[in-house]
């Protein structure tokens, strides 16, 4: 079993890793506070630490939620993700509203339209003087 000793010198680094990225002094990485800082950090590819190192990577949120007053990355993304998504959601709203309120001004016009069309309200001048040229059916 020559894997062993691969994967304690891997545990060893992403720990390392974990305390400089935890103390705010990354060597290798960008500084986030996120798995793919951490990987980077260690210098172990992130799909390792995601799959044989499942436990460090756990232990490193769990260590970020208490340790630091920061918020992870990723629910800050999640959190922008979701103030985008309530006013994207209120701005429709306000669009719905004014869209219902056009429907109910148009509806009314319409009303307008065919009412004065079937039933003008006052004869056309000088209809009392007109004499037909041929005289009504009766």
């Amino acid at each position: 079993m020559t894997a062993q000793p691969h994967h304690d010198d891997e545990r060893i680094r992403i720990r390392e890793a974990m305390d400089r990225l935890l103390a705010g002094k990354p060597t290798a990485s960008d500084g986030s506070l996120t798995a793919k800082a951490l990987a980077a950090e260690a210098d172990v590819h992130r799909m390792a630490l995601m799959k044989r190192h499942a436990d460090l990577k756990n232990r490193f949120y769990e260590r970020v939620r208490t340790e630091t007053p920061q918020v992870p990355e990723s629910e800050k993304k999640l959190r922008e993700t979701v103030t985008r998504l309530r006013k994207t959601i209120k701005d429709q709203n306000a669009e719905i509203e004014e869209l219902r309120q056009q429907v109910s001004r148009l509806t009314l016009a319409s009303a307008v339209l065919i009412q004065t069309k079937e039933a003008p309200l006052q004869p056309p001048p000088g209809a009392g003087n007109v004499t037909p040229l041929r005289p009504r059916r009766r």
